[in-house]
Order: structure tokens, then C-alpha cells, then sequence
């Protein structure tokens, strides 16, 4: 079963919302991959055995791994460390995260600074380009259970946005450019 994505209806309900708009726009994966956002589904009830998750691990240099359970009863302060997920923000590094169990929402902006929401369930592994503004949140289901990815030591630092002159937003909108072989206005 494939990933789902849709162009997202800007609203000040609940985050956990899907946010369709009406009518539904549905995003294909290949839109997706021309934002430099990867996917892959897996099995995730034999993550420690899976072949092609070994292989995706060792190709991309993918050596930190550790899981993540988001949800009220394992979370300190959990609305709050929501709020700070769901602001808009980049990394300097690529964002890897494998949903192993329940769901959520991935946010990401595209090339006319639209939000896409992608909603990953058990099974997804995505891919977020350093570089791109997104932002995380759960679904009304309010648990997920992730697995991070890193190349080398583990580093989650978000900038929020305006980020228009770091390193990593630069390259990002180059790759784009380059991509389309139109230059993107800044956004």
C-alpha cells in the first residue's frame, strides 16, 4: 500500500485534522520525489531481520538508529512538544523516520510554498531532503511509534523558519533548480 498525500487546506483546527481540500487534491509519489522527499514500505513487524531495510540503511549510511514513542502517556509535556514539532522549520541533514506502529502527519512545503501533508502509517519509511520546510504532527489517533535514521551521531536541530540563507535551504532550492532548470523564488 502506498503512502498517501494531499495538498493541505490551511486551517486553524486541530492540527491532528487532515485538512483536505474540498475537492481532495491527491499528491503522487513521483511530485513528492521531485521535492527530494523518498519513500519506501516495509515490513515493520521484523525490523531487526528486514533485508531491505538493511540494504536502504547501508546504501544511504544510515549507522544510528533508536525508536521513538510519541503519544500522551510516554511524553513529558505532550502538547507543548507537539506544538514545537509542528512549527515550520528545516534541518541541516536529511530527516529519516520509519513508522513502525500507529500514524501521523508529515508536512512539507513545495515548489510554490504550498503544504503537502503526507500521512505515514506502519510500514512507511520517508525521506525528507535537508533543506525542506516541514513540520510533524500526530493524527487524531494520537500515537506513533518511529524509528530514526541518522548518519553518524544523532543530530535534531531544527531552525525555524525564515532560513533562506542556511547552508542546507541554499542547497536545497539549487537541487530544485536544477531539477526543473527554472529559477524558484525564494519563499
Amino acid at each position: 500500500m502506498a503512502i498517501e498525500a494531499w495538498f493541505m487546506e490551511e486551517s486553524s483546527e486541530d492540527q491532528r485534522l487532515p485538512h483536505h481540500r474540498n475537492p481532495k487534491e491527491f499528491v503522487s509519489l513521483d511530485h513528492l520525489a521531485e521535492l527530494g522527499v523518498l519513500y519506501w514500505h516495509l515490513n515493520p513487524n521484523d525490523y531487526d531481520n528486514d533485508e531491505e531495510l538493511r540494504k536502504i540503511r547501508e546504501s544511504r549510511g544510515y549507522s544510528y538508529m533508536d525508536l521513538l514513542d510519541l503519544c500522551p502517556e510516554k511524553v513529558e509535556n505532550y502538547e507543548q512538544k507537539l506544538r514545537n514539532f509542528y512549527t515550520e522549520h528545516i534541518h541541516g541533514d536529511e530527516e529519516i523516520r520509519y513508522c513502525l506502529e500507529g500514524s501521523g502527519y508529515f508536512d512539507v512545503r513545495d515548489k510554490d510554498d504550498r503544504w503537502i501533508r503526507i500521512w505515514i502509517k506502519a510500514g512507511d519509511l520517508i525521506v525528507l531532503p535537508a533543506g525542506i520546510y516541514h513540520r510533524f504532527t500526530l493524527d487524531m489517533n494520537n500515537y506513533i511509534k518511529l524509528m530514526r535514521l541518522f548518519v553518524g551521531e544523532p543530530i535534531w536541530t531544527p531552525f525555524n523558519r525564515p532560513q533562506e540563507d542556511h547552508p542546507a535551504r541554499k542547497e536545497y532550492i539549487k537541487s530544485l533548480t536544477e531539477k526543473s532548470g527554472v529559477p524558484l523564488k525564494a519563499h
